[in-house]
């Protein structure tokens, strides 16, 4: 019995395993997010007092849900480059790119959101396609396979719909 499979199917279940286990995966970070943030919480609020109202205050402390959030983007960053540089299959690193890939877009759109009225949008959209263009064009140069460009774009499209649609995460 032949065990391979056909080039065709092969490509439908790398689909698949793109979008099901990069939602999955996607979804840990977020919780990894809270939770990362929570930690830094607990060890600044063991030198400054913290409390809920302060953190929503930003007149009061306006740098510190920025710089809790680009320790985050850090440590997203830190975990990509050993998975990237890992043995995974390329349909694995693919799979986990959907989660760099949507750190930065959520990045530039928490970034932006600052930007009064109709401009942050324009601003957000604009910065996110460029960072995709780069992308993508990495991708193109480095000659990787098919299946990351399926990763980059299912993200950028993914967080495009985000925006134009105003769903809050």
């Amino acid at each position: 019995m032949n065990l391979t499979l056909h080039p065709i199917v092969k490509g439908i279940l790398s689909i698949l395993a793109v979008t099901v286990i990069g939602f999955f995966l996607l979804n840990l970070a977020f919780i990894l997010d809270a939770l990362f943030q929570g930690l830094i919480d607990a060890v600044v609020s063991i030198f400054y007092p913290i409390d809920y109202d302060m953190l929503f205050n930003y007149e009061a402390v306006y740098w510190y849900p920025p710089l809790k959030h680009g320790l985050f983007v850090v440590l997203i960053g830190i975990i990509s480059w050993y998975v990237f540089r890992s043995k995974l299959g390329d349909v694995w690193k693919a799979t986990y790119m959907v989660v760099p890939m949507a750190t930065v877009l959520l990045t530039i759109g928490i970034f932006t959101s600052v930007l009064p009225g109709a401009l942050w949008p324009l601003v957000s959209i604009s910065l996110g396609t460029l960072f995709t263009l780069v992308v993508l064009y990495y991708l193109y140069r480095t000659k990787q396979p098919w299946i990351y460009y399926y990763s980059a774009m299912a993200m950028a499209l993914t967080m495009l719909m985000v925006v134009l649609f105003g769903v809050e995460i």
